[in-house]
């Protein structure tokens, strides 16, 4: 596998690195996820679009992260974390979950609309059920890892970064 300057930089500066896997923190942040995707569904409710387009995101977010942690791999950066979904599990359909709710989720978080009718109900209703699949598969790889494909992502993510 083919080093990866990115990848590389965040070990650097100590934003990426392995640690040993952990399944509390694994069982913590699959909690935080689920509390996020629960507030995207209130919010959506009560018809706070913006507020549960960040909501989504962050359940898919704190899912991966428990992905991350419990094959020992600590990212302390969203875009390097979403890389390694794809780098390190071959999973491109839920990077472009993720990444697409990553950008919608900037887009409604960093920027002011005067258009009322520019987040709509249907997106964000679109947005939450991918939400749901994305934690759902995320947590079906969690309970399907097993030691020799969890030592096969750490040699790989070493082979990525130049250890």
């Amino acid at each position: 596998m083919k080093k990866n300057k990115f990848l590389s930089k965040l070990k650097k500066e100590e934003k990426l690195e392995l640690i040993e896997p952990t399944e509390e923190v694994c069982e913590s942040y699959l909690e935080k996820s689920d509390n996020c995707l629960f507030s995207a569904k209130l919010l959506l409710k009560n018809d706070l679009y913006e507020n549960s387009i960040g909501m989504s995101y962050y359940a898919m977010y704190n899912s991966l992260i428990a992905l991350l942690f419990k094959t020992g791999i600590k990212c302390e950066n969203h875009a390097g974390s979403i890389l390694l979904l794809k780098l390190l599990f071959g999973k491109n359909d839920l990077f472009k979950l993720i990444s697409d709710a990553k950008e919608e989720r900037i887009d409604k978080q960093y920027y002011v609309t005067t258009e009322k009718d520019d987040i709509t109900k249907e997106d964000t209703q679109e947005l939450l059920t991918n939400t749901e699949k994305f934690v759902i598969q995320t947590k079906l790889i969690i309970k399907n890892l097993n030691n020799d494909f969890i030592e096969g992502v750490r040699e790989r993510l070493g082979d990525l970064i130049g250890d």
